[in-house]
């Protein structure tokens, strides 16, 4: 697992902690392999953010994440006006394409989904709000750095997961610079190995139905 340096190291190790839990939950053992802390360090830490409600202890004794995050992801959606802005588009996307639609921004050399819905169809895709996937993989990595052409969509197939085809389209601030990206995603097995001409007037609808000026 890769680990930000702060120049903080309480904070970093911290982190370091919730993001190893995050994967799943784990005993103190697992938590010290996966994370690379020494036993006494993760014991300290992981009984600190308990102690805050942003891990907890399950019945049969792993960590796992803590109710109180539940509160500060709604708090971050609430500040996050873009996503209350994007969920009536993002809803009609996803009726009109009855795939999964994700939003996404950037967030230092990576992006992050901030938004999702899931499709209605058993096999589907799924990316968790507040997961971070590479910028330079996937069509939600391209749309976030302009790469779409005239035609005001990009898609993949199977580049960042096998099996998986994705149509994204830029959204723009009313002075044209990207601000975040909408995506459907879903199995090829309904996207195809053209999505772009199945879903990607749709998708584009759905952007410029989000871009423009900031809400007063």
């Amino acid at each position: 697992m890769e680990h930000i340096v702060s120049g903080v190291g309480v904070l970093d190790k911290s982190l370091v902690v919730l993001n190893t839990v995050s994967t799943s939950k784990c005993t103190l053992s697992e938590l010290v392999e996966r994370s690379g802390l020494s036993r006494a360090t993760a014991h300290r830490l992981a009984v600190a953010l308990e102690d805050h409600g942003l891990l907890r202890r399950t019945v049969d004794g792993r960590f796992a994440l803590g109710v109180h995050l539940l509160a500060l992801g709604r708090s971050a959606t609430e500040q996050f006006p873009l996503v209350e802005r994007a969920a009536g588009a993002m809803e009609e996307l996803r009726a009109a394409t009855g795939e999964s639609v994700q939003l996404y921004v950037v967030d230092g050399d990576a992006r992050v989904c901030v938004a999702a819905l899931e499709s209605p169809h058993g096999l589907r895709t799924i990316v968790p709000v507040g997961a971070a996937l590479a910028l330079d993989r996937g069509s939600a990595g391209r749309a976030l750095r302009g790469l779409v052409g005239e035609r005001g969509w990009v898609e993949s197939v199977e580049e960042r997961e096998r099996g998986v085809a994705s149509v994204s389209a830029p959204v723009l601030a009313e002075d044209g610079t990207v601000v975040a990206a909408l995506s459907v995603s879903g199995p090829m097995d309904r996207m195809g190995r053209s999505p772009g001409r199945r879903h990607g007037a749709a998708v584009v609808r759905a952007a410029a139905a989000v871009s423009g000026p900031p809400p007063t």
